[in-house]
C-alpha cells in the first residue's frame, strides 16, 4: 500500500522507480536512460475533467460526461456544428486512400473510428514521414479545419471505458503533446443520437468498423447541430521509463530487450473497505520477473548481445505510453533491437477444482502470443528452449487473429512490433481480481513466476548467443496492426 497503486504519474510510481534503479545500482546494470541515469523522463500534460461542466447537446438532449469520454488529444472548450462522417480517418496520399476525398469538413464535427489504420496499414510499416506519408485522423481533421473529432470507440477503450472515465475526473489523463482541438469518445446512447436520421444508423456504423468493412465517408444531411463543451484544469508533470543495460561481448552494438510494465492504477473506487489497486499480478509479477532476470544477467556470464531491460511507466492509461515513448525516443538504436520479450501479469495460478477464473493457466502453464507472428527463427528459439529446459506448457489460444480480446494489441510488445521487430508476450491469464483492489500479493504463486522468469531468461541467452541475429521471415497480420 506504500506505494498507493503505483498511477501513472504518482509518488507511488516515482518510488517504485527508484526501488527498481537501486537494485540495478547494486548489481552493476549499467543505467541506459537519460544522462547517464536509469530513467528515461517522459514530460505529461495532465488534463483533469470537470464533469458537471463536461456534455454534448444534440436537438435539445443533454448528454453528460460518461455517456462520452474525453480522447487524450483533446483540448477544452465549447464547439457548436454539423456532422461529417469520415470512416477510419487515415490518410495516405501514396497508395490513395483519402476518407476526406468528396466531402468538406471544414467547420464541422468529424465522426472517425478509433484506434490505429484500416487492415494492412500501419503507419509504423508504411514507408515515409508522419504528416507526408501517412497521416493520423486528428492531424488530417484539425489540417481541414474540423472543430473537432468525436471517435467511435474501438474494444479496448469500449471494455475499459469506466476506468477511462474515472482517471479522466479524478487524476486527470496524461498526454504526450498539448492538444489544438476538442476530441471525444463517444458511448452508444450518444451515438445512436448522432446518427439518428442519418443514412446509415449508429449499430450500422458500429458494426462495419468492428469488421474493418466501413461504409462510404458522408456529410450529415438531417442538419442537427452537435454541441460539445469539455472543460478541465490544465496541469503538467512527468513520469518515467527505467532502463538498463548488461553489455554482451562481441556484439555488444546488438540488444535483446526485456520488459514489463510497473505501473497499475493507483486509488480508486473503494470495493470491500479497500480502494488502493496494488496490482501484485497486474504487473507486480512482470516487473519483479525482469529485476530476477537482470540480477542473474548481472551476476553471470555474459552474452554475445547486450541486453536491454526496460520497466514501462503508463501501460494501464491505454495507449501503452510508456513503450510508445520508448520505441519513438529509443536509448540505444531502434534497429540494433533484434528482439523483445514482454511479461506481463504472470503470477496467478488456476487450482484444481477450481470452478471459476476459466482462463487462467495452471501453476505449468502459461499463454504464449506473437512468437509465431514475425519470425521463424525466434519461433524455433522458444519452443526449444523450453523443451530443453522446465518443460512448460505453452498454450497458444490467444496467439491467434480472432482472438477476440486482441491480448497482442494490449500491452507494451506491441509498439516494438510495429517498429518491426519480433516479440513474444508471456502472460498466464485474466481472473476475477483482474483491475480490482483485490489484485493483491498473497494470491501470487511465486513458484510460477519463477518458472517463468527462468524461461525467459533461457530464451533471452539463446538470442543474445546466437550467431547471427533473428531472421524476420513474417508478415505482422493484418489483423495485429489494428486499434487499441
Amino acid at each position: 500500500d506504500l506505494l498507493e497503486g503505483r498511477d501513472t504519474p504518482s509518488r507511488g510510481l516515482d518510488l517504485a522507480a527508484a526501488y527498481i534503479a537501486a537494485n540495478l545500482a547494486q548489481w552493476g546494470v549499467k543505467p541506459a536512460g537519460d544522462n547517464g541515469s536509469y530513467f528515461q523522463k517522459i514530460p505529461l500534460y495532465l488534463n483533469k475533467i470537470n464533469p458537471n461542466e463536461t456534455y454534448c447537446e444534440i436537438a435539445g438532449a443533454r448528454f453528460p460526461f460518461g455517456e462520452f469520454i474525453e480522447s487524450y488529444l483533446t483540448a477544452d472548450g465549447t464547439i457548436s456544428a454539423e456532422a461529417v462522417y469520415v470512416q477510419h480517418g487515415w490518410i495516405f496520399p501514396k497508395l490513395g486512400i483519402d476518407p476526406y476525398a468528396g466531402v468538406d469538413v471544414k467547420g464541422k464535427i468529424v465522426i472517425a473510428h478509433g484506434g490505429y489504420p484500416p487492415k494492412g496499414l500501419d503507419p509504423n510499416n508504411v514507408a515515409g514521414k508522419k504528416g507526408a506519408d501517412f497521416i493520423m485522423p486528428y492531424e488530417a481533421a484539425k489540417t481541414r479545419g474540423a472543430l473537432a473529432v468525436v471517435y467511435v470507440p474501438g474494444m479496448y477503450v469500449a471494455t475499459n471505458w469506466r476506468e477511462f472515465e474515472r482517471r479522466s475526473t479524478e487524476n486527470g489523463n496524461p498526454s504526450l503533446e498539448k492538444n489544438a482541438m476538442i476530441a471525444i469518445n463517444a458511448g452508444p446512447k450518444l451515438l445512436q443520437a448522432i446518427f439518428a436520421g442519418e443514412k446509415h444508423s449508429a449499430s450500422e456504423i458500429i458494426g462495419a468498423g468492428l469488421l474493418g468493412k466501413y461504409t462510404e465517408s458522408f456529410v450529415f444531411t438531417s442538419g442537427k447541430k452537435i454541441t460539445i463543451k469539455v472543460s478541465f484544469q490544465p496541469g503538467m508533470g512527468s513520469t518515467q521509463n527505467v532502463v538498463g543495460l548488461i553489455e554482451g561481448t562481441d556484439l555488444k552494438n546488438e540488444y535483446v530487450a526485456i520488459g514489463a510494465h510497473y505501473d497499475h492504477l493507483g486509488i480508486g473506487a473503494e470495493v470491500n473497505g479497500d480502494k488502493i489497486y496494488n496490482g501484485a499480478d497486474d504487473d507486480g509479477s512482470g516487473t519483479v520477473s525482469v529485476l530476477t532476470i537482470a540480477e542473474a544477467f548481472a551476476k553471470g556470464q555474459k552474452p554475445k548481445r547486450s541486453i536491454l531491460f526496460v520497466w514501462h511507466a503508463g501501460e494501464e492509461i491505454g495507449v501503452c505510453l510508456g513503450s510508445y515513448y520508448y520505441t519513438s525516443h529509443p536509448t540505444v538504436p531502434i534497429d540494433k533491437i533484434v528482439a523483445q520479450l514482454n511479461i506481463d501479469m504472470v503470477g496467478r495460478s488456476k487450482k484444481a477444482g477450481d470452478p471459476g477464473n476459466p482462463v487462467l493457466t495452471g501453476p505449468h502453464e502459461l499463454y504464449l502470443i506473437g512468437s509465431k507472428a514475425m519470425s521463424s527463427d525466434l519461433e524455433k528459439i522458444s519452443e526449444r528452449v523450453n523443451n530443453s529446459f522446465l518443460k512448460l506448457s505453452f498454450n497458444y489460444k490467444y496467439d491467434d487473429v480472432r482472438d477476440p480480446e486482441r491480448f497482442f494489441t494490449r500491452s507494451d510488445h506491441y509498439h516494438y512490433a510495429q517498429k518491426g521487430i519480433p516479440i513474444i508476450f508471456y502472460y498466464a491469464g485474466g481472473h476475477d481480481d483482474y483491475h480490482e483492489p483485490s489484485d493483491s500479493i498473497e494470491k501470487i504463486d511465486f513458484m510460477k513466476i519463477q518458472k517463468i522468469a527462468r524461461t525467459v531468461y533461457a530464451t533471452a541467452w539463446e538470442i543474445a548467443s546466437a550467431s547471427s541475429r533473428l531472421k524476420i521471415d513474417r508478415t505482422l497480420p493484418d489483423e495485429w496492426q489494428l486499434a487499441k
